[in-house]
């Protein structure tokens, strides 16, 4: 017991992850040994999860501040599908498609930073709102057309490519939130945001920088899902957010283990998680409402179990 005392938050963090990876994974083995659970059946699970880790690391930013968005998945599509068609119509090729996808993201992200911090209301009101115009906007652009990227333009839906995208924007977050005025801000707002106005920060324009940061890699995240899904569908009616659903799981797990020290390490392996049981009741065939309820639960559950801080206890 003395020795696990003595372990630093970072290792405890990770002890923890990589146990409750483990216990995921075991639990839906035992129930479905056949078609669960391989080495090559976790690979393809964690590549599935990177799509939505790109998306979790940069929303983070946003969650940590304690702001929130509704207009992830108007967001994505709208990314994937200027995208695409740069990539495919105006023929840009895989520039048009990265560079399309991610400048549109970050500009969604400045609309929804700029108009968060002049309206003075709530973050989940502005952007859910934001939300119907993107998907509008989305819709019309694509005329009612699926988007489809062509195979020669998918590279970034398997391996190398999707880990080589994963990895350029875990360093660059892990950069930014370790290395940068903004990465130390964006923990003094989280932290208290009345003490850091006091202090000098000025909080508005910090908070739009985390909502452009956070947009930009949602249209990195659109790149993925493209490539992943090789089309991309426009939606109508806020039926785009059931794509916020996965990011925002991804960002509790950075949350509920930022008291280690490890946030983006927990979300890449908290989406991990999150695959693992999705395709683990995939496996036993349940329907897709009893999916998502157990899954919320299980999840709930698992955050709840990790944030818990014993009276005293600090973590170094």
């Amino acid at each position: 017991m003395t020795g696990i005392k003595n372990l630093s938050g970072a290792t405890k963090g990770y002890i923890v992850l990589v146990a409750l990876v483990f216990l995921s994974w075991a639990i839906f083995k035992v129930l479905t040994p056949d078609n669960f659970g391989s080495p090559d059946n976790l690979l393809n699970y964690f590549q599935a999860s990177l799509i939505a880790t790109v998306g979790a690391i940069g929303f983070y930013f946003v969650m940590d501040m304690g702001l929130f968005d509704f207009s992830i998945g108007a967001n994505i599509i709208l990314s994937a599908v200027v995208g695409c068609q740069l990539a495919t119509h105006f023929q840009m090729g895989y520039t048009g498609l990265i560079a399309g996808a991610i400048a549109t993201g970050a500009l969604v992200g400045l609309v929804n930073g700029v108009l968060y911090v002049k309206l003075r209301i709530p973050s989940m009101i502005v952007t859910a709102g934001l939300a119907l115009i993107y998907e509008s906007i989305a819709n019309y652009m694509a005329g009612g057309v699926v988007q489809t990227l062509p195979s020669s333009l998918r590279a970034f839906g398997s391996m190398p490519g999707n880990i080589i995208l994963a990895v350029v924007t875990f360093i660059i977050a892990y950069g930014v939130l370790n290395y940068t005025k903004f990465g130390t801000y964006t923990y003094a707002i989280g932290s208290d945001e009345f003490v850091a106005k006091n202090m000098g920060i000025n909080v508005d324009k910090f908070k739009v920088y985390a909502f452009i940061l956070s947009g930009a890699f949602f249209g990195a995240m659109a790149v993925l899902t493209i490539s992943y899904g090789s089309s991309m569908v426009a939606a109508t009616g806020m039926s785009s957010m059931a794509r916020n659903f996965v990011p925002t799981m991804g960002c509790f797990f950075g949350l509920a283990f930022m008291k280690y020290g490890i946030p983006l390490q927990a979300i890449i392996l908290g989406e991990f998680i999150v695959n693992i049981i999705f395709f683990g009741f995939i496996s036993l065939g349940a329907p897709t409402a009893i999916q998502d309820v157990i899954t919320g639960l299980a999840l709930l559950v698992i955050i709840t179990l990790t944030t818990k801080v014993s009276k005293g206890e600090i973590v170094k």
